[in-house]
């Protein structure tokens, strides 16, 4: 049986934003009931068919890296950021001030190396050019705790269209859901569809040529920029440590 081929994504965001929750949703189609903090980083694996349904049908392993959000850990984390292959950031939408910090997310994962390059009243200019086009680094946003929000702030939520929003800044869908219903990511619904399509655009940017839109074959060729991570270096193996992932209650 041929080896499957992976992808590494970030899912980065503010702690206690749901991001437990909301990579377990994914991975395994359940909520679930007892989240805990993530101390470090947890890593659950999705399976998933890349354009399923078309003659280019393939099964890829997403990797999904629940980065720890905690503050004490901000110049420690940046060993989890290389390769990046794409990005899911996460706010909780009944906190205003998580989408904001998103910003420092991104900017952080950038600096490679995690450390902390911004002081509090920086202000932060975000370069569309680093995250539009297939050779740039794929973004979801991803909005939790919908089910939090009262009736005339949901509709407002699913209805905005703001160039505020960081999804418009990059370029990027963007998701609003209650990882708590199981249902949210339910096959063939608009959310599981915009998913769907962020993995594809990860596992092409990795794996597929833009020019002639196949896969990749053979070993590493530093001449093919979609097989670049999102530093300009080649694809690294995965981190496996026990010591880069522990979760408390």
């Amino acid at each position: 049986m041929a080896a499957i081929d992976k992808v590494r994504v970030l899912v980065v965001g503010d702690s206690g934003v749901g991001k437990t929750s909301l990579t377990h949703l994914i991975a395994n189609n359940e909520a679930l009931t007892s989240p805990g903090w993530t101390v470090g980083c947890a890593v659950e694996v999705k399976l998933h068919e890349y354009k399923e349904g078309t003659p280019s049908q393939n099964t890829f392993f997403i990797e999904l890296w629940d980065v720890g959000g905690s503050i004490s850990h901000k110049n420690t984390r940046g060993v989890f950021y290389n390769p990046t292959h794409g990005i899911i950031l996460v706010h909780d939408l009944t906190n205003k001030k998580s989408h904001e910090n998103l910003q420092r997310w991104l900017v952080e994962i950038l600096n490679k190396d995690g450390k902390d390059v911004l002081k509090g009243g920086d202000i932060i200019d975000i370069d569309p050019e680093q995250f539009l086009g297939s050779t740039q680094i794929p973004i979801l946003v991803i909005g939790t705790k919908l089910d939090m929000l009262d009736e005339s702030h949901k509709n407002k939520t699913l209805n905005k269209s703001s160039t505020e929003s960081i999804a418009e800044q990059c370029g990027a869908d963007e998701i609003c859901l209650n990882c708590h219903e199981s249902r949210s990511l339910a096959a063939g619904t608009t959310d599981a569809v915009k998913l769907s399509r962020f993995f594809d655009k990860v596992i092409e940017r990795k794996y597929y040529s833009r020019d002639t839109g196949r896969k990749y074959t053979g070993s590493y060729n530093p001449s093919l920029p979609g097989q670049y991570n999102a530093f300009g270096g080649p694809p690294q193996a995965s981190l496996y440590s026990s010591a880069h992932s522990e979760t408390i209650a």
